[in-house]
């Protein structure tokens, strides 16, 4: 995926979750930030970030927030709506017959729906952007939604699809996502759930430029005895 038009800025402050102010060539700017997750980690006082301008002359800010430099990891971008756009272009290379985004199944809604041959496929897409020590936590704030992605999937693995989490890796150097518990011990044990039930797991690590994203060739898929889902309590918060 690439982005248009992007600048650098400095992070001073983040009102709210929708918002930030960020000093751009020395002007104190009002900017959207196009992740609604805490971030306490990333968007630190003074820390490089990188902005998209807007296309668009009526919106009332000019700037979105897509991506931040962590001090000792490097380039870590933080748009949410990337994911599923990266998620979609790595698709397309797999050489699936059907690819369907935005998937109704039972009560919710699938990042993707893929066939191939007469086999069914669900992916539910997250995206990681809290790491701690080279390894990458999901999620960084509650997500009931989560949890229940997670369990629809084990439900649809019953009914004969074939069905996967997908975690997009923003950030360079991390290849692996384990569950948060100390954070969200449902969506931790959902995942346990999901699977032993035979849910695959994917690790999507990306190759992160500041006006480009893709997943990178270092991709890989664990099973039940392999991926943990377990997170240090003490430091993840």
């Amino acid at each position: 995926m690439k982005y248009n038009n992007i600048i650098h800025g400095i992070f001073h402050s983040r009102p709210n979750r929708f918002l930030a102010q960020v000093y751009v060539d020395g002007v104190l700017e009002t900017v959207h930030v196009k992740n609604t997750g805490r971030c306490k980690e990333l968007l630190l006082p003074g820390a490089e970030v990188i902005l998209e301008v807007s296309d668009n002359p009526s919106r009332k800010t000019k700037y979105d927030l897509i991506a931040v430099y962590k001090e000792g990891l490097g380039l870590v971008n933080i748009d949410s709506q990337l994911c599923n756009k990266v998620v979609a272009e790595w698709l397309a290379e797999q050489e699936y017959d059907f690819v369907k985004a935005e998937y109704t199944y039972g009560a919710s809604r699938f990042d993707f729906y893929m066939e191939k041959g007469d086999k069914r496929y669900l992916m539910e897409v997250k995206g990681c952007t809290l790491e701690i020590d080279g390894i990458g936590y999901f999620p960084d704030a509650p997500t009931e939604r989560g949890v229940k992605h997670l369990r629809e999937l084990t439900e649809a693995v019953k009914q004969g699809y074939h069905c996967s989490v997908a975690f997009v890796i923003p950030m360079e150097g991390v290849t692996e996502v384990r569950a948060n518990v100390a954070t969200h011990k449902a969506f931790g044990d959902a995942l346990e759930e999901a699977k032993q039930a035979g849910v695959e797991v994917l690790f999507l690590p990306c190759r992160v430029l500041p006006e480009e994203v893709w997943v990178s060739l270092d991709w890989k898929k664990t099973g039940s005895s392999s991926a943990q889902t377990e997170s240090p309590a003490e430091e993840v918060v």
